[in-house]
């Protein structure tokens, strides 16, 4: 029997063969378009493995420059650097010290691989303060969304001058890319671009970064100043707008799979690139079902990364940047 309405019609004629099915493909990754988000953490000489994501690590500063020299020769597009500071306090205080942990690693990174991959900064407080919330708090324990500000555009700077290509502001203050805009242009830096977290959602996808980057709340929740998941795409909307009138040159949607709608509602909506964020949820469960032999680890991989593709990613962060791109090369 034919398709209904097309005589003759197979789709399946298409789908016969591996090397068929490449050539006709509508949505193809590239190496290019994956970012692999780094951890580097103050005071250690060897990498620390994580225990709630298989395979990566807190980077010691050697580790991470050997790391980053592994992703320009597998054709990473870029990095995005996370500081693990040894001491945190109130203010987050190492997240602008020119002698902070990523100001010292993004400064050996730009000297390791500068110029042949794009080298970003996350721009935010929760790895630095002693509380584990994204800016200042009032006395009362709230986020000072204006006081936040200030420091989010002293930390803009500081990144810059130790060489950040592309700073992105992650902690979802209301005016943080207008703050982060005027600060790096007051400084000299006009050209330096801004990729906003603009659709970062209150997840519980975040569970293994937080081990990670150590920076999970002492109290309390991020909810009040990230997005909530039973909110209508059009706040999401809302908030790509306000950042781009804000001076942000490409926007992202945090997480990514279960947010694949708001994706294709940015992608849609906007002219600019749109980054997808692929969580460390989302990579630890992937890992986890694997390892349990439940699913074929490198085509889940291949999968989701082409859904977050598919759905209108520019830009995807992932931790399996490396590995996927290697098989890109190789032609898998």
């Amino acid at each position: 029997m034919t398709a209904p309405g097309y005589p003759g019609a197979r789709p399946r004629r298409l789908r016969r063969s591996p090397a068929l099915r490449r050539m006709v493909s509508s949505v193809r990754l590239r190496p290019a378009d994956l970012v692999l988000p780094m951890f580097v953490k103050e005071g250690v000489d060897q990498p620390i493995p994580i225990s709630s994501m298989p395979g990566v690590v807190q980077h010691s500063r050697t580790s991470l420059r050997r790391a980053a020299v592994e992703a320009v020769e597998a054709g990473v597009g870029g990095l995005i650097l996370f500081g693990v500071p040894t001491e945190k306090d109130a203010r987050g205080s190492a997240a602008d010290d020119p002698d902070g942990i990523v100001q010292l690693a993004l400064a050996d990174l730009v000297g390791e691989v500068g110029g042949d991959i794009v080298v970003m900064t996350d721009l935010c407080l929760d790895e630095y303060t002693d509380h584990g919330h994204c800016g200042l708090l009032t006395d009362a324990g709230e986020v000072d969304n204006d006081a936040t500000l200030a420091r989010y555009a002293s930390i803009a700077v500081a990144q810059a001058r130790a060489g950040a290509e592309v700073v992105a502001p992650s902690g979802m203050m209301d005016g943080q890319v207008g703050a982060i805009r005027a600060a790096l242009d007051a400084d000299g830096y006009p050209d330096l671009p801004i990729l906003a977290y603009s659709a970062k959602y209150a997840s519980a996808f975040y569970g293994p970064f937080r081990d990670a980057a150590q920076c999970a709340p002492q109290f309390g929740d991020r909810a009040g100043y990230q997005q909530d998941p039973a909110r209508s795409v059009g706040e999401a909307l809302r908030e790509v707008a306000l950042d781009l009138a804000e001076g942000a040159d490409a926007v992202m949607v945090k997480p990514a799979l279960a947010y694949l709608d708001v994706l294709r509602a940015v992608a849609d909506a906007v002219d600019v690139p749109v980054a997808a964020y692929q969580v460390s949820g989302e990579y630890a469960m992937v890992e986890a079902a694997a390892a349990a032999g439940w699913i074929d680890r490198e085509r889940a991989i291949t999968e989701t990364l082409t859904a977050i593709s598919r759905a209108g990613a520019d830009i995807i962060l992932t931790y399996w940047a490396v590995e996927v791109a290697r098989g890109l090369a190789a032609g898998r």
